[in-house]
């Protein structure tokens, strides 16, 4: 049951029934609005600031810590922490792998451990980094107990004392009471934080690899273009069919890092609506958007034609956003249209509201698969554009985009004739806050 009894114990509730005896009124109170806390939903902290501060009337506190396993129990990882003092030193995000030390005996057996002298524990293991910290922060004792759901350790919960010797084999049972019983919300809180922390990371290399990649690419079509317009001599046909072919591959390559790159800021939380009064809507967005995607729809031979009134509404928009939504567009009409087809670009107004329209001749969609528009990495299950390549990121940029502005997106076709996508927007931009990542 014990390894040096007097500094480290572990404590086997089953082998000692008589010391986990019933728990008196103001135990059993106690684990009762512990379970109402869960069982109400409240969110980790608020269960774990409850704890920190009510727990005191049944067992000894200074110090509360909870922390996760990670890494198929190589390393524990801290992720609540409060104190009744400070500086508190080991705090949350602090990190230590479990190898060697005496928290593996936990994890492996489920039993409790108790150090009631962590000074005498420090001499008699001065390698452990934790125990120095807490002796630092002035704690003399602490108790550890797993939390475990479904049979699997998935954290620790740990309490201290700057009293040595307080932690008794009872105060033992409260404690693993009380972790039976945060178990689930520990669960939540870890499963959460693991698909945040990958959701990060995933943000930051897509902007980074995107970032890298832009500029080069970016280079390499300008210097094609030098090429095939004559300004570093003439080429022979074959050869400038050859560069005309590169630069193709390069535009298609700059379009996707575009869009991974609005899909970062998107998914990064960094997409922050700027509108700007006295916006033109042909001047501002509509014209510099064709400009870039002008190339692809030359490429396939394709017949443009806008449709802009006269006398249209000055409006307020974020005029760098706006131009993603129109590049996307405009550029999925070349992508997708017919070759030798007819593209149209339309603008109208009607009660303070604009409405923009790309229209395109060539496959369209289905009605079966209207409902995978707009959403991210989604591709429509039709064999003529799945023909293309794409990623399924523009189109949910549209849709972000456009519901921040306080507008609406929508499309409708006629399978196998054309496709129309349609921007509904109000003047004045309504929503001004930053996007919020799912």
């Amino acid at each position: 049951m014990a390894s040096s009894p007097e500094l480290l114990q572990y404590v086997d509730l089953a082998a000692l029934p008589g010391e986990s005896a019933d728990f008196d009124d103001a135990e059993r109170n106690f684990l009762d609005r512990v379970n109402t806390k869960v069982a109400a939903g409240q969110s980790l902290d608020e269960v774990m600031d409850f704890l920190f501060e009510a727990s005191r009337s049944v067992c000894p506190c200074d110090r509360i810590g909870l922390a996760f396993v990670e890494e198929d129990g190589a390393r524990v990882v801290s992720r609540w922490a409060k104190a009744r003092y400070e500086p508190m030193l080991l705090a949350q995000g602090y990190a230590e792998d479990l190898s060697g030390s005496s928290l593996e005996r936990v994890l492996q057996s489920g039993e409790p451990r108790i150090i009631n002298d962590l000074e005498a524990y420090l001499a008699a293991h001065p390698t452990s980094r934790s125990t120095r910290i807490l002796i630092r922060e002035g704690v003399r004792a602490s108790m550890t107990c797993p939390l475990s759901v479904d049979g699997r350790i998935v954290g620790l919960l740990f309490r201290s004392s700057r009293v040595a010797g307080v932690y008794t084999v009872r105060q033992v049972a409260m404690h693993l009471a009380i972790a039976e019983r945060l178990s689930q919300a520990v669960e939540k809180a870890w499963r959460i934080d693991q698909l945040s922390a990958a959701n990060q990371a995933y943000t930051e290399m897509l902007g980074f690899v995107s970032h890298e990649l832009k500029s080069p690419v970016a280079s390499i079509v300008t210097d094609a273009r030098l090429l095939t317009d004559g300004y570093l001599g003439d080429l022979a046909p074959d050869q400038k069919q050859k560069v005309d072919r590169m630069i193709v591959k390069g535009e298609y390559l700059l379009s996707l890092v575009r869009e991974y790159l609005d899909l970062a800021r998107l998914e990064g939380g960094s997409l922050v609506l700027n509108p700007q009064p006295g916006v033109s809507v042909f001047a501002d967005v509509i014209e510099p958007s064709i400009d870039i995607v002008r190339p692809q729809v030359e490429a396939k031979r394709m017949r443009l034609t806008l449709s802009v009134p006269e006398g249209l509404s000055k409006v307020t928009w974020d005029v760098d956003l706006m131009k993603i939504v129109l590049v996307n567009l405009v550029g999925n009409a070349a992508k997708y249209g017919a070759e030798d087809g007819e593209m149209r670009v339309s603008v109208s107004e009607a009660k303070g509201r604009v409405i923009l329209s790309v229209w395109n001749e060539g496959p369209g969609f289905p009605e079966s698969e209207r409902g995978r528009l707009f959403r991210k990495f989604s591709r429509l299950a039709v064999p003529e554009l799945q023909r293309q390549k794409g990623t399924g990121v523009g189109l949910y940029t549209v849709w972000r985009i456009v519901q921040l502005h306080g507008g609406r997106v929508q499309a409708r076709s006629e399978y196998g004739k054309w496709a129309e996508f349609t921007v509904d927007l109000p003047l004045v931009a309504t929503v001004a806050s930053p996007v919020k990542t799912g």
